[in-house]
């Protein structure tokens, strides 16, 4: 059976566990953790993990990051200067940070998301550089009732997230779900 395979049934067992009235937003985040090279793999079985959740009778949906920053970046007005000099780019970042909080929470507001469902995020990868995941999931998970589960292109251990295992990670308290373990 495939890694993937294996992280849609680990993660079919923990969502159907009856799930805690008082957990603090922290608590209510669940990484899928997969190895990087996995990424396309995962984007085909997502269907999988929605089927898992409606199974558990949670309502399910699906924010994607993926396309973002070119979403934020392309309209504004030195757009081509940012892309000549890129290190200029730092300091607008804390802007691209609440645009795609802005739009997560409109994606919330249109999709009706309730304190049953899972708002799943996607695209995650697409912030190497960019944003800290830990920074999006900090803004994200309060905005959340239900679960924000985050698939993780990276690895985890002790606590530790790397995205992309491509530098330090950073330690966070979320729920890992991996093909290897079952939680």
């Amino acid at each position: 059976m495939s890694k993937v395979k294996r992280l849609v049934q680990s993660y079919g067992k923990f969502i159907s566990v009856p799930w805690r009235d008082d957990a603090a937003a922290a608590q209510r985040v669940i990484f899928c953790v997969y190895a990087e090279d996995e990424e396309r793999s995962m984007r085909a079985k997502v269907d999988e993990f929605e089927l898992a959740t409606r199974h558990a009778g949670h309502s399910w949906a699906v924010f994607d990051l993926t396309d973002a920053f070119a979403r934020w970046l392309a309209p504004q007005k030195y757009a081509t200067s940012y892309f000549k000099q890129p290190h200029l780019l730092s300091t607008l970042l804390p802007k691209f940070l609440d645009f795609i909080s802005d739009e997560f929470e409109a994606f919330l507001h249109e999709n009706e998301v309730g304190a049953d469902s899972v708002v799943a995020i996607q695209g995650v990868g697409s912030l190497f550089g960019l944003l800290k995941v830990k920074e999006v999931v900090d803004k994200f998970a309060p905005m959340v009732a239900g679960r924000l589960l985050i698939f993780f292109p990276g690895s985890h251990e002790s606590n530790n997230y790397r995205l992309l295992d491509g530098y330090d990670g950073w330690n966070y308290l979320a729920v890992p779900i991996t093909a290897d373990k079952e939680h």
